[in-house]
């Protein structure tokens, strides 16, 4: 039960923090203490969603040769189980939304909504379900902007959308690639070809660190931060970039590239130095 609602996964929920971390409130408990609880909301939404997804696919994942190791694909988890799970983890999620402002309720609901409507129809069309991917990150960053009264800049919905897009788009291409009967397994990959998610992963890519360039090159950005360097910190979604890119090509025999790189030990040492630096820019941390 605990693999089907995939805590590892959990990670992407970390979007939900991004707000808070670029208007600078990480020394405010009560908004931190806000932050968390939003996190905590997403974290559950998602097993529910993973859940749900995996009993939908659970006829599709039997043929995927690791995806039929699933816990419902493989029988380790009832179906009965997993839709009793699933129910429990969206009433225990909504309750806790509940508890915050009420624009975060509502974004929170517009979340489970999208990703129902994905699990359910909307993941079966080309592009579309890359779509509904990307619109759940933005939806993550406007949910932890909500919970915290937190402004959230255009730049990044705009850098959140492309980089998911992205990220969606080289799913993809590493399912095309990898598939032996690729429509079996997920019934859009049949509208999509090696040539045209290759166009795309250019586009949103270098979208991506461009729309992130602008940003920390923003006037107002500067001023806010009163630090002229954020450009700087540029390098690393270059890098997270080309380094996806390579893990798409290169390991065809993963179940996903996106959890590819949460193995990947260049990937992560990336992360980890670009949240470093930002977080001594933005916060002008000095020794003592």
């Amino acid at each position: 039960m605990i693999r089907t609602v995939r805590p590892s996964q959990w990670v992407k929920n970390l979007f939900v923090l991004a707000p808070v971390v670029f208007a600078k409130h990480l020394t405010h408990p009560s908004i931190i203490k806000s932050a968390i609880g939003a996190f905590g909301v997403f974290c559950l939404l998602a097993g529910a969603v993973y859940t749900m997804n995996d009993i939908v696919d659970a006829k599709a994942d039997r043929v995927h040769p690791v995806k039929r190791f699933r816990p419902i694909a493989s029988g380790q988890v009832p179906v009965s189980v997993a839709k009793t799970m699933a129910v429990a983890l969206v009433l225990t999620a909504l309750g806790g939304a509940l508890l915050g402002p009420i624009k975060f309720f509502i974004v929170a609901l517009a979340y489970f909504a999208q990703n129902v409507a994905y699990s359910f129809g909307l993941k079966k069309i080309a592009y579309v379900d890359v779509g509904l991917i990307a619109l759940g990150f933005v939806l993550r960053v406007l949910a932890g902007g909500f919970a915290t009264n937190t402004p959230i800049s255009g730049f990044m919905v705009g850098c959140t959308a492309l980089l998911a897009l992205f990220l969606g788009f080289g799913k993809r291409r590493h399912e095309l690639a990898s598939a032996a009967n690729a429509g079996k397994q997920r019934a859009a990959l049949e509208a999509y070809s090696p040539q045209a998610l290759t166009v795309a992963l250019a586009i949103t890519g270098i979208a991506t660190i461009g729309t992130y360039l602008a940003y920390t090159l923003d006037h107002d950005t500067q001023r806010f931060f009163q630090n002229p360097w954020l450009w700087a910190t540029t390098i690393h979604p270059l890098f997270g970039v080309v380094r996806f890119l390579q893990l798409v090509v290169s390991r065809p025999k993963a179940e996903s590239p996106t959890q590819e790189i949460l193995r990947d030990v260049p990937f992560m040492m990336n992360i980890m130095l670009w949240v470093a630096e930002v977080v001594f820019i933005v916060y002008r941390l000095r020794p003592s």
